[in-house]
This record gives C-alpha cells, structure tokens and sequence, in this order.
C-alpha cells in the first residue's frame, strides 16, 4: 500500500505539469512529514548533496560545455562538410550525411539535445537549400541525434555509472556497436525513403575534393580519437576526458578556427552552467527520493512483485522494457534513469541480466522516448528549429523510430552485441 501511494503521489505531481525535480522532492518530502518524521527530513540537504558529488558526475557539465564549444566553434560545419563528401552521393544525399555527420559529432558531445540542437540546423539548412522535403529533412535530423547518447562518450551513461557502479570505460565500449548499428538502420530507412520518394542525388565528389574536405576537419575529427584512446588507454578517467575534450575544443575554436571571440565565452559558459543546473537537480532530487525508496524497501517489493508475475527472464525483461517505454513518453531520458535505475537494477540481478547489457537498452529506450510526445526534448527542439509542428513531425519520424526499435530488440535479444566488445577488450 504504502509503494502504490508514494508512486500514485509522484505520477499526480508530473501529470499536473511540475518539473521532474520538484515532483520528486515533494514526493519524498511529503511522505515523511505526513509520517512525521523530521529528523529524516533534517538529512535531506545532506542527501541532496551527496547525490550530485561523485567525481563521476564531474564528465557531465565538461561534455555539455564542448558540445556548446563544437557548435559555436565551426566544428560542426566541418564534420558536416566531410560526411557530405564521403556519402552525399548515395540515393537519399543529405539523409545519409545527416546520420553520418551526426555519428562524427556524438563521439564529442554525448548528448542528444546537443546534437539536434546545434549540428541539426546545420543539416536542416543544407538540406533546405537542396530542396529536401521539410518532413523528411527534419524527421532524419531528429532520428540521427540519439545516436549521440548511445555512441561514446555518453552523459546518460556517465550518470548510469554513478548510480550503478558499472565502469564507465566498459560502458562506453558496449554503446559503439549498438551506434553503429543505429546509424546503418537509419541509413537503411533513408535510403529506401528516398527511393519510394524519388529523392534527388549528386554525382561523386572527386578524391582530390574528398581529401581537402577530410583535411580541412581532421583536427575536428581528432577529438572523439584523443577521448576514446585517452580513456582506454589508461591516459586519463572518463571525468578528465570530459575536461580534455573542452580544451581542445577550446583551442581549436579559438586559435585554429577562430570563429569563437573572448567575447563569446561568458555566453556560451551561461548556456552550459544553465544545462548543467538542470540536470543536477533532477539527480539531487533524486537522491533524496531514492533515499525513501530504499528505507521502505520498495525495489525489494517491486522485485518480489514482478518474479511473481513470471520466472521467465525474457517476459520480466519486456515489462521492464514497456515501462521503460512508457516512462520516456512523459519523461525526459534523465528523470527516467534516476527514477528507474534503483528500482529496476535489483530485478535485473536478480534474473541474470547483465548490468552493462541493460545499461545499453535503458539509454535506447531513454532515446526512443526522446522522439516519442508528449515530452520527448528532442521532438519539441528539431520541431522548433524546423518551424512545424510536433504531430507533423511525429509521423514523419515513424520509418526511422522503427529502424531504432529493430535494433534496440536485437540488444535486448543478443546481448553479445553489447557485451563483446567491453570483454574483449577489459575482461570479465
């Protein structure tokens, strides 16, 4: 009884319209002082704050600010010219670069909403200046941007390893396969999109043009390079290389590129500040609601609930696959991982699921509810930038959200798909 209330009370504070924060703080905070209990409330500046000081957590605000970096910075027009040369010939053109493009820039801003927001008015530009089809112009730049958060280096993952105590390193390494796999069905989706669609194309670029464009982003490219080697080869913690990545994006922005002024720093550091404040106090938050849910034994509860529903491994794991679903309609994929992760994680132990494998499909159901209404972040910021509305939007976003759900079934089928690549490479 006490489980239903306490979820019944935070599902009426976001159904009301509060932000996830405040719904969960209130919920937490209302529970105990109606039981009364002031002494734990006294704990809750305690609890808040400890939630948001892992050193783990510090790769968050460093990767938000070199998204910001890349996009003011040039970097992304470069990343996007290079894609354009390599598979802007292929039958659908600029879709196949959109993804392309969008794979580059992930490998350096781990996020989605960076990627829709700063790279996708790149790709909706160029593509209206080639006469694409607005819809199918922006559903493609909303798609290829959650290939962001899977693909390495990854803020959701980085906040799931805090939680969870799963290396970084190793998660990191189980989202390469599954982005690479996302960008070739999305791939797939546009080429036949554009041959039911008789979409335009254009002749080969020579090499001699290849190469100048490669040239002229390589420094650009470098940066997902000096990230990933860094981080595996034992250089520096995913936290430095959240640091790593800013300087040199810094550098380039500044003294290569020159296309960002002293003058543009205070704004670009405010834009990253702001970001960064979201997103901890929704962890803030958190930890004090996870903290109730812990002392009234609720994952335990929700544990018990589900193994009685079935001893099936694979039917737990597709109910905790439509909850997952569902959640990332209403919510936004963070809230969804601290909200869900302390609930879930004893479930998955329990039937056998590797933390790696399910940290892999909690990030692509957060992506999938990030294409989804009526909250997905994603949707309202491509919709935004593309002037049309969200339902358009959402229809014309259906051929490609199937292509992410195929492969989201084959993680959750085949686990080898995203736990190959951490064992071969840093053991059991």
């Amino acid at each position: 009884m006490t489980t239903f209330l306490i979820l019944a009370v935070l599902v009426l504070f976001i159904a009301i319209g509060l932000p996830i924060a405040v719904a969960l703080g209130l919920t937490a905070v209302g529970f105990y002082a109606f039981q009364g209990d002031f002494r734990i409330l006294a704990m809750l500046p305690q609890r808040m704050f400890s939630a948001t000081t892992g050193f783990t957590l510090l790769a968050i605000p460093f990767f938000i600010l070199a998204g910001n970096l890349m996009n003011t910075g040039g970097i992304t027009h470069r990343i996007f010219r290079f894609a354009d040369a390599c598979v802007g010939h292929i039958r659908g053109g600029l879709g196949q670069v959109n993804v392309l493009a969008s794979l580059f820039f992930s490998g350096m801003s781990g996020a989605a909403v960076a990627d829709a927001a700063g790279l996708g008015q790149v790709e909706l530009k160029a593509m209206a200046e080639r006469d694409y089809d607005p819809d199918f112009s922006a559903a493609i730049t909303a798609a290829s941007s959650t290939i962001g958060p899977v693909f390495p280096p990854s803020i959701p993952f980085v906040l799931y390893s805090s939680i969870t105590g799963v290396s970084v390193a190793k998660l990191f390494l189980a989202g390469v396969l599954p982005g690479l796999l996302m960008a070739l069905a999305l791939m797939g989706a546009v080429y036949i999109m554009a041959l039911r669609h008789k979409m335009p194309r254009r002749d080969h670029i020579d090499w001699p043009e290849i190469g100048r464009s490669f040239m002229d982003s390589a420094l650009s490219l470098m940066t997902p390079v000096i990230i990933i080697a860094g981080i595996f080869g034992g250089i520096v913690t995913p936290t430095e290389a959240g640091v790593l990545a800013s300087a040199y994006a810094l550098v380039l922005s500044m003294l290569v590129y020159r296309e960002i002024k002293p003058r543009d720093l205070p704004k670009i550091i405010w834009d990253t500040l702001e970001h960064t404040i979201r997103v901890m106090f929704v962890i803030a938050a958190a930890g004090f609601f996870g903290w109730l849910l812990i002392q009234q034994r609720i994952p335990n509860q929700l544990v018990a609930q589900l193994m009685g529903l079935s001893d099936n491994p694979a039917i737990i794991m597709a109910i905790i696959v439509a909850i997952l679903l569902v959640l990332g309609m209403f919510l936004e994929g963070i809230a969804v991982i601290v909200l869900t992760v302390p609930l879930f994680l004893p479930v998955i132990t329990q039937i056998g699921v590797d933390p790696i494998q399910f940290g892999v499909i909690m990030i692509m159901c957060s992506m999938v509810g990030l294409l989804t209404p009526p909250v997905g972040m994603v949707l309202f910021a491509v919709s935004s930038i593309a002037n049309m509305t969200v339902g358009r939007l959402s229809r014309a976003l259906m051929p490609y959200l199937l292509g992410l759900v195929l492969v989201l079934l084959a993680v959750i089928i085949f686990p080898a798909i995203s736990t190959w690549l951490p064992t071969l490479v840093m053991g059991e």
